[in-house]
This record gives C-alpha cells, sequence and structure tokens, in this order.
C-alpha cells in the first residue's frame, strides 16, 4: 500500500485514520471497527463492502 495514499484516505463512515492490515489486505477503521477491504491493489472505500471486526479481533 502506497503511503502517500494511505495518509489521504480516510473511513467514509467517522472520516478518521485507517491502518493498513498486510494479511489480509485490509484497511482498518479502529473507531468503527470497520475492515475495508483492498482488492487487486484498490482501496474499496464502500461501507457495505467493509467487514465488521469481531469484539475480541485485535487491531495492529
Amino acid at each position: 500500500m502506497d503511503k502517500k495514499l494511505l495518509d489521504i484516505l480516510a473511513c467514509p463512515v467517522c472520516k478518521g485514520p485507517l491502518v493498513y492490515c498486510r494479511e489480509p489486505a485490509e484497511l482498518i477503521c479502529k473507531a468503527d471497527r470497520l475492515a475495508y477491504p483492498i482488492r487487486d491493489d484498490i482501496p474499496v472505500m464502500l461501507e457495505e463492502e467493509a467487514r465488521r471486526l469481531a469484539p475480541d479481533e485485535e487491531v495492529k
């Protein structure tokens, strides 16, 4: 994931920062506990495509 792209991307729900997780390829919003998938090196920043993190799932 390109660092410059990560710096300008924000969570579409809360506008907060995102954390890149290499495995699985996702951008995580810690505030909303949502994981946005990255498909073919393109972040899919749609709320309906995001995965809800489990309550016990640790965000690195």
